[in-house]
């Protein structure tokens, strides 16, 4: 099974693509327990404090346009909330949404072995935004300056001035940054890189999949941008959706 990180995007036109292969694997998941429909277990912080996100309507329509699932919300406050490990129960997919960074690498850390182990029995994984970003062995939480020298928009910076990277989950061993082009975070990890904060990882664009599993391929409407630290410099190339 694979982990799917999406680095966020509300197209409607592109939900099928980048949702399917998620759905596809938590069915085979499913039928493999002898379940006649996955389950997938939708974590999700809520920035008003009452266990409720303004884009459950939204994951909800995606999961839909991926092939469908029975939706288990787990929603906890964004300000202190954590998960449980009983959000996770019967489920045949797991799938993070977004928010704040920071919050969401808290949220989960008291799951974050569960979640290693339902990845590597089989269960696949689908991080949104925030979610994929906290997929990662070391995840970029945020901030938009290194040393005060700014390196991304001050919006992108999740309320951190300077760029913090912490343990993430460990799901995938690369950093990984979304809304790359839409928000100038590939900036941020070309930076980051140079300063040896992280040793490169993929910048995944707004209505994009970066699939990782047996194999690596890319699904949506744009691009995943691979940053290397090399002798030479700082490396960037593209793969195309």
């Amino acid at each position: 099974m694979s982990v799917h990180l999406v680095g966020g995007g509300w197209t409607p036109a592109h939900q099928p693509d980048v949702f399917r292969g998620f759905i596809a694997e938590a069915a085979e998941r499913a039928a493999a327990e002898g379940a006649a429909e996955p389950v997938v277990a939708l974590l999700l912080l809520d920035p008003r404090g009452r266990a409720e996100n303004p884009y459950l309507d939204y994951y909800r329509g995606a999961i839909a346009a991926g092939g469908g699932a029975d939706v288990r919300v787990t929603g906890v406050a964004e300000v202190d909330g954590e998960f449980a490990t009983t959000a996770l129960a019967g489920a045949h997919g797991v799938f993070v949404g977004g928010g704040p960074t920071p919050a969401y690498r808290r949220a989960v850390e008291p799951i974050a072995g569960e979640l290693r182990r339902l990845v590597a029995s089989g269960s696949p994984y689908l991080g949104f935004s925030a979610g994929a970003a906290i997929a990662a062995d070391t995840a970029l939480l945020g901030g938009w300056s290194i040393g005060g020298v700014p390196v991304c928009q001050e919006d992108a910076g999740e309320g951190l001035d300077e760029v913090a990277v912490e343990p993430g989950i460990g799901l995938v061993d690369l950093t990984v940054e979304v809304h790359a082009a839409q928000y100038g975070t590939l900036a941020r990890l070309i930076a980051a890189t140079e300063a040896g904060l992280v040793p490169g990882g993929v910048a995944i664009d707004e209505d994009t999949a970066l699939i990782v599993g047996d194999t690596v391929r890319v699904a949506g409407g744009g691009s995943v941008w691979r940053v290397e630290a090399t002798d030479r410099g700082v490396l960037v190339t593209t793969l195309g959706a």
